[in-house]
Order: C-alpha cells, then sequence, then structure tokens
C-alpha cells in the first residue's frame, strides 16, 4: 500500500480531560480544537468505555447532543459508533460498526470504566483505527475512563474503590508507546466527592494508597494527573503539551513533581524519549489500508478566487463601521461570484453557494 496520504500528514492533536468534556469549560477546549479543524467538523462519538453499561447509547447520545447544541456554530455531524463488546452484533472488531469512525476528524471517547475499555480495544480493530485515523490527522478526544485506559498502565477504579480489591494495576492501551512515552494518566485527580471524612482525590484512591500503588509501577514511570474541568493537550506535531482548563495537570517522574496551570506548556521530550513513529507502524495493513482509502477519497476544499476574499473584506470592513449598504452590496457581488460568507465563531468564511457548508469553507489565514 502507498503511504504517500500519510507523508503528507502530521499526527492530530489528542485532548485529554480530567472530567467536565461538557461543562463550560470544557466547551472552551472543544471551541479551540474544533477551530483547528480546516473544512467540515465530523466528529465519531466511540461508545466502548460505557460499553458495558445498559444506558451505554444514552451516555454516547448525551456527548452528541452537547456536540450538536452547545457547538452548534460549527455545524458538526456527529456519528455515535456503537462498538461496545467483543462477540455482539456491536463488536470492535467488526469494520462495518467502525465505519464512521473512517470518516472523522476528531473522535471521542469517554466516560465508562478504564479497565473495561482496555480490555474490549485492546488490539481490537476500533483501536487499530482509531490510531490509523490520529496518524492520518484526526484529532482524539478522551475523558474520564478513556484517559486512564489510554496509559500504559489503566488504574482499576472500580475494582478498588468499589469492590475492595487489592491494589493492583491492568495493563492499558499505552497510545504514547509509539512516540517513546510511556505514561500512565489519572484523570479525577483532585476529586473531592468523599468530602471531610474520605479523601477522594487521585480518582478516588486517595494520597495514601496512591503512594503504593505508584510504587507497584516500573521504576521512573511518569504520571500524569489531570484535574476536574481540566484538559492536557498533546501537540504532536509541535512537540509539546499545553494545559487548558479551570485546573492544573501535575506530573510525577522518579522523585520530581510538576504542576501546570492553564496556559502553561511543556515540550514532550520532557516526559521520555519523544519521537514521531512511522505513519504505519503497529497498525494492521488491512486496517492501515482502509484509513489511507477513506483519507484519499475526502473531496478537496475549494479555495475562493482573490476578488472573493477582497470582497469579504470590504463587507467586514463595512460592516464594522456599520455602512451596511456597503456590506449588502458587497454580499450580492459575492453571490454573483457564486460564493457566501458564512459567520462562525473563528471568523468569517466563505463558501460556495451551492454547498454552503462548513465542508467548503476556507478562510484566510492568519497568525494564531
Amino acid at each position: 500500500m502507498n503511504d504517500e496520504p500519510a507523508s503528507q500528514t502530521q499526527p492530530g492533536i489528542i485532548v485529554l480531560f480530567g472530567s467536565g468534556e461538557t461543562s463550560p469549560s470544557g466547551r472552551l477546549v472543544w471551541e479551540w480544537l474544533l477551530r483547528q479543524i480546516d473544512g467540515a467538523v465530523n466528529v465519531a462519538v466511540l461508545e466502548t468505555p460505557a460499553g458495558f453499561q445498559p444506558n451505554s447509547p444514552l451516555v454516547a447520545q448525551e456527548i452528541a447532543d452537547f456536540l450538536r447544541q452547545r457547538l452548534q456554530n460549527y455545524h458538526p455531524q456527529v456519528s455515535i459508533i456503537p462498538a461496545r463488546k467483543r462477540g455482539t452484533l456491536h463488536s470492535p472488531d467488526d469494520p462495518k460498526v467502525l465505519e464512521p469512525a473512517l470518516h472523522a476528524n476528531a473522535i471521542f471517547l469517554g466516560p465508562g470504566s478504564p479497565t473495561y475499555a482496555a480490555r474490549q480495544l485492546r488490539d481490537s480493530v476500533a483501536w487499530h483505527t482509531v490510531v490509523a485515523q490520529h496518524r492520518l490527522g484526526a484529532h482524539l478526544v478522551l475523558a474520564s475512563a478513556a484517559v486512564i485506559a489510554a496509559g500504559t498502565h489503566a488504574l482499576p477504579v472500580y475494582e478498588i474503590y468499589k469492590a475492595g480489591e487489592e491494589l493492583h494495576w491492568q495493563p492499558g492501551l499505552d497510545l504514547f508507546g509509539p512516540y517513546g512515552l510511556r505514561l500512565v494518566f489519572v484523570s479525577h485527580w483532585d476529586n473531592r466527592e468523599g468530602g471531610a471524612g474520605l479523601n477522594t482525590t487521585r480518582c478516588y484512591m486517595g494520597p495514601e494508597r496512591f503512594k503504593l500503588l505508584r510504587g507497584m509501577l516500573p521504576a521512573g514511570t511518569p504520571i500524569a494527573g489531570i484535574d476536574e474541568h481540566t484538559a492536557l493537550v498533546f501537540n504532536i506535531a509541535a512537540g509539546e503539551c499545553e494545559v487548558k482548563g479551570k485546573g492544573t495537570v501535575t506530573i510525577l517522574r522518579d522523585t520530581q513533581e510538576q504542576v501546570f496551570n492553564h496556559g502553561d506548556r511543556f515540550r514532550l521530550d520532557t516526559l521520555g524519549a519523544f519521537h514521531v513513529p512511522p505513519s504505519a507502524e503497529g497498525i494492521p495493513p488491512d486496517v492501515w489500508e482502509r484509513a489511507v482509502r477513506a483519507s484519499a477519497d475526502v473531496a478537496p476544499v475549494p479555495k475562493p478566487p482573490p476578488e472573493a476574499l477582497a470582497l469579504m473584506q470590504s463587507r467586514e470592513a463595512a460592516r464594522t463601521r456599520q455602512d451596511w449598504a456597503a456590506a449588502d452590496a458587497a454580499r450580492h457581488q459575492l453571490h454573483e461570484l457564486g460564493w457566501q460568507v458564512l459567520d462562525t465563531p473563528g471568523g468569517p468564511q466563505l463558501a460556495p453557494r451551492d454547498r454552503a457548508t462548513p465542508d467548503t469553507c476556507v478562510v484566510p489565514q492568519t497568525p494564531d
């Protein structure tokens, strides 16, 4: 299979929410992420982390409703992928179930059970598809249980906190292993649900139990503790992380502890021997071929001519000085050229009149 499409694409952004992915602070992170997408916003919501719950469709539907209603200015197309359990009609190993993921430029995995998610997704067609899409430029958004499952080791939260099992770790999905980063993630780092009577920080483990758990990991394993209503953003292409949201991110490595606040950035090579692997590395050939084929089938975004861009700028200038007649005149001229303006949170965008949807929008590039 020709690897040429992958060679022209950088891996997407990865957003890890400690919690609060549908909260007001989470919405700001989503808005920032969707502004990074060129063209139509197509989000796939993967049910797997909550697939053991009878209401897993409702859990996924709530995320889809949030995206459609609270981020409606970005016109997201949202698909729910019911890859709930292996050996069933909704298996994470069924390519037909996973078809919507091949057309997504953002993929979400969220609440549920970390160990269930890791068990159902490990070496599955679903997980390989998610990884392939990310290598081809799709953004990944993980929250809560999915964040924990993404590490080299997954914290068995329910097994320990609810069922009283002995302290232990279970194998995770090791999302960042191919990048030279053997990381462990702990969401809900600052949880306070236990009140004064029970310390439920460190994802319900509390400091004392978590100290013992940390000692069970391979020496030197970096741990990223992500507060609730907080996101740790991995920009693979830029080689750095950034913290967004209300809380902090705590990085534990050897004897060092670093705390990062909203807006703080740090380099990925501070977490290990960071490198970007070959695009298809570790992905089964058939999965990679399907992903590359789907990527190649995406229609190119039309580029408006210079005169249309000039008219759009004239319209904006007229609107700024409240010269509505001039603004309308510019709009009519754009229509005659076959273009129209869409006003979006990211600024005005041009779209062909016959296909005025976000996948045909183009906006002049300006510095971030």
